[in-house]
């Protein structure tokens, strides 16, 4: 594989972090580009811009002299940010932004292919009101109906992605991606994830205390480890196939065993409280019969063995935070 000049934004977030070092493993020239520095790790890119990609110059700098461009910079975060409908409004004007920029400065600047993060929150709430069946096979995406501003803008930059590969000839390769977890992601705050937040409650709960879920904790989800993440984005981008497809395990858990398997982890049984909070829909996981057949290849991690390191990473994380 030659090497080739690379651009990942979104590159001091959690999924940007671990492709930029990825793609130097690969031994790739790359630039990350975010509005902050990873919060977490030194980041592994050659060159590191500071800078809002809102900013349509902002996004000329980012893309100037580029190969391939990784789109993975959104205004985004967990339930608690995106299902609060506090957050609407900006999600929806910060990351289309975002997009129309990158997309169209990448296009003027001669950009041989790009890669464009979307998510199964594009998917329509009909069909994942069953916490055991949900439906989230990549046709069935239309009629649209997603549970969220952060789905509606996603599905929207799907289409602006694909109408520039059909009018301007852009390569592009659209992912949706299902509840990545991993080490160096967000933890606290409001804007992290299910396995992050409920892997800081059980390292902060006293021995014999209880952590709080959301709902009656028997709503269903699927969580891919972020190498497996990474992985499928690598193997999409080297393919000759555009997408969207899904990128997501279809190993389906409720969030009350999600729970119980993390503090089956950290050998700390604590019983569960559920309270009133934002949920999203009722079921979902990744339908990976369209990545097995377009690029023969589907994850398989189990998901106990992520959430190990993950917990392992979080607990280090609030023992620090406890020690200042």
């Amino acid at each position: 594989m030659s090497q080739r000049r690379v651009v990942v934004t979104g590159a001091g977030g959690f999924i940007g972090g671990h492709l930029v070092r990825r793609l130097k493993a690969e031994g790739h020239w790359v630039r990350g580009v975010d509005l902050k520095p990873h919060e977490f790790a030194q980041s592994a890119a050659d060159e590191f811009l500071i800078a809002d990609l809102r900013d349509r110059r902002a996004a000329e700098a980012a893309v100037a002299g580029m190969d391939d461009v990784y789109q993975l910079a959104a205004d985004m975060g967990g339930a608690g940010y995106l299902f609060t409908g506090e957050n609407d409004a900006a999600v929806m004007h910060n990351s289309a932004a975002i997009n129309l920029h990158v997309l169209d400065a990448g296009r003027l600047a001669g950009v041989t292919r790009v890669f464009y993060s979307s998510s199964a929150c594009v998917y329509p709430e009909r069909n994942q009101q069953d916490a055991q069946h949900p439906n989230c096979a990549e046709d069935s995406v239309y009629p649209a109906a997603p549970d969220s501003e952060y789905g509606w803008e996603k599905l929207f930059s799907e289409r602006l992605y694909l109408t520039y590969m059909r009018n301007y000839g852009v390569e592009v390769r659209i992912a949706r991606f299902h509840n990545i977890f991993g080490p160096e992601g967000t933890w606290t705050g409001g804007r992290e994830k299910a396995p992050a937040a409920i892997c800081r409650k059980v390292a902060e709960a006293p021995e014999g205390g209880a952590i709080e879920v959301w709902g009656d904790g028997e709503q269903t989800r699927s969580f891919l480890y972020v190498d497996e993440c990474i992985e499928g984005v690598r193997r999409l981008m080297e393919s000759d196939f555009a997408g969207p497809v899904n990128i997501g395990s279809d190993d389906m858990i409720s969030l009350n065993d999600l729970a119980r398997l993390v503090m089956d982890i950290a050998h700390k049984p604590l019983s569960l409280t559920h309270t009133a909070g934002p949920l999203g829909v009722r079921g979902r996981t990744s339908d990976n019969r369209l990545i097995e057949a377009r690029l023969g290849w589907r994850p398989s991690q189990p998901l106990r063995a992520g959430l190990a390191r993950t917990y392992a990473w979080i607990a280090d994380q609030v023992a620090r935070q406890s020690e200042r």
